[in-house]
């Protein structure tokens, strides 16, 4: 296989299906708040991250916004859209500025119902973006902020490889659908405990062990999922592997 290109997806690719995409793949820069998709709206390029931090939010009516996805360089946001007609539902933006490589949708339309293992891939991660939907729904309904702003940390953590994130109240309050004044209060509380720093818009992770004992229990299970992600064989209908199959 070909060196890594730093998105895991493309990664997990034969050299073989790499090759045919790769020449439609441009790197560019995905600076803080870069739009990656908005709702009914097809867009012009698909991205695969391969570093920074892209939120996946739901919008209310009453112009509220919950996230409801995480996405690092493991990914390729909007997935989702390629099983069927139907548009985006969802908003999908740069919080922590990266990098991608790009490609026209439409091109990848067209090799995602041609090529059997990229086709694959694609669908591995959506059932990961379903999982971490529904794994998400039920923390923002069921678990403490607390515990919330913990996961959620560790989770930006991991996908940056690193404990130095620049994030300020507003956001964070924003990405749990929480009050500002509760993320303050939860922020202090963890740095209080010694699990945290948090200074202008800076947090940084002191005691990642601790900080996984104070995260909700979902932390755990996302995590093993996202790990696992791409590491069997890419299968298709009958247990076949195969590559291109145009």
């Amino acid at each position: 296989m070909a060196a890594p290109v730093s998105n895991r997806l493309l990664d997990a690719l034969s050299a073989e299906t790499r090759k045919r995409i790769a020449s439609r793949l441009e790197s560019v820069p995905l600076p803080l708040r870069t739009s990656i998709y908005s709702p009914g709206v097809e867009p012009r390029y698909a991205y695969f991250i391969t570093s920074g931090i892209a939120s996946v939010v739901t919008e209310m009516n009453e112009g509220i916004g919950v996230e409801v996805g995480l996405l690092g360089r493991e990914s390729l946001p909007g997935a989702m859209a390629l099983l069927g007609s139907q548009p985006q539902a969802t908003t999908c933006f740069m919080q922590i500025a990266g990098t991608g490589l790009r490609m026209p949708y439409r091109e990848l339309v067209a090799e995602y119902r041609l090529n059997a293992e990229l086709h694959t891939r694609i669908l591995e991660q959506v059932q990961y973006e379903g999982f971490s939907l529904s794994q998400l729904s039920a923390c923002n309904r069921l678990h403490e902020i607390e515990e919330r702003l913990a996961r959620w940390l560790l989770m930006v953590a991991d996908r940056i490889d690193g404990n130095d994130l620049v994030l300020t109240q507003e956001f964070l309050a924003e990405m749990l659908g929480a009050r500002r004044s509760s993320v303050t209060i939860s922020a202090g509380t963890l740095q209080r405990a010694g699990l945290i720093e948090y200074r202008y818009g800076q947090v940084r992770i002191l005691d990642r062990a601790k900080l996984e004992s104070a995260a909700c229990d979902c932390y755990p299970s996302l995590r093993r999922y996202q790990r696992d992600l791409y590491l069997s064989p890419p299968t298709v209908p009958g247990g076949l592997v195969r590559g291109y199959s145009g």
